[in-house]
């Protein structure tokens, strides 16, 4: 699967432009990891403030405007945990046409009824069955055109709609840590970038619960891992998907890994602080600014973190206040 163009990804834009919200980028002095005197600033892309409260909008959008009207003639079919399901269900409902979602068994109860609120269908499936749509790219039994939620060219493009938003807001960004689920967002964002910002580097962060990126980048290939569900349950997975390896392995600068705990720590701050509600993957790049793993060797003096969605189940959020790390 080929890299998107810069081209692509301005093209994606026009595309979405009006439905998509321009997210702004704040700056936020008292965050993990920006350091006294300004040496460090940690910025972040606030992508909850989304019609779905999520980035997703963005792929999806641009996935079912680029698809042949005969091949939406039956509807969409897409797999994912939510977010996507959202983006997907919104576009769908706006065009006229059934969506049908394969969600895994573990999907928020926040997220499940989002997508019955978009007019979309949910099948809950276990994990292992889910995950087989993503790598088989389809699910028997369901009609419409299936959207890839992560290896789809036109998703990426779309998500990379993010990146150029970043370069024109901050020019001179360092670094920009990006949650990892399949690769979808942060290798849009990194296409982007490497454009209209060619210095900054792309760190993907993960859950240290579902890290598959960090442990193929060690071994130099994809490679499986014994995936643990928890509450970050957008981002992570069993393994890189073959078609996304050459893309992260190509653009991404490298996979940081996060606590359970340093996550809902995160995602506290950003609630209690910045007044941002934040979802599990939404807090991973923030709980990464706090730690020097983030930063390598040379020590950024811009630093982006993408708040990449805020759907997040009432009571789990009201543990987290509270002080708990849900599991």
């Amino acid at each position: 699967m080929r890299i998107p163009t810069l081209e692509d990804i301005r093209a994606a834009a026009d595309r979405i432009r009006g439905v998509a919200v321009r997210t702004p980028l704040i700056r936020w002095d008292e965050a993990p990891g920006a350091s006294p005197g300004g040496a460090t600033t940690v910025w972040l892309k606030l992508e909850t403030l989304q019609p779905i409260g999520s980035f997703k909008i963005r792929g999806a959008g641009n996935a079912l405007a680029t698809a042949p009207p005969s091949a939406l003639a039956n509807g969409v079919v897409t797999a994912s945990a939510g977010n996507m399901a959202q983006g997907v269900a919104w576009w769908a409902r706006q065009l006229g046409i059934p969506c049908n979602v394969v969600v895994p068994d573990h999907a928020p109860a926040t997220k499940v009824a989002a997508i019955e609120r978009l007019g979309g269908t949910a099948v809950k499936v276990p994990f292992d069955r889910w995950w087989r749509a993503l790598e088989e790219r389809k699910f028997d039994g369901l009609p419409g055109q299936f959207i890839h939620p992560v290896s789809d060219p036109a998703v990426i493009a779309g998500n990379g709609t993010i990146g150029l938003e970043i370069a024109e807001d901050l020019p001179d960004v360092d670094l920009v840590l990006v949650p990892f689920g399949g690769g979808g967002l942060s290798c849009g964002i990194a296409a982007a970038l490497r454009s209209v910002a060619p210095n900054a580097r792309v760190v993907a962060v993960e859950p240290e619960t579902a890290a598959p990126l960090a442990a193929s980048l060690r071994a130099g290939r994809p490679s499986s891992i014994d995936y643990r569900a928890s509450f970050i349950d957008g981002a992570g997975g069993r393994t890189v998907l073959e078609e996304m390896w050459p893309l992260a392995r190509e653009l991404l600068h490298r996979s940081v890994t996060v606590t359970l705990a340093e996550t809902a720590d995160a995602l506290r701050q950003l609630a209690l602080r910045v007044r941002i509600v934040a979802e599990g993957a939404g807090a991973l790049a923030v709980a990464a600014a706090g730690s020097a793993r983030a930063f390598g060797e040379r020590r950024p003096a811009r630093v982006v973190c993408v708040v990449s969605g805020g759907n997040i189940d009432a009571d789990r959020l009201t543990s987290i206040l509270n002080g708990a790390v849900p599991g």
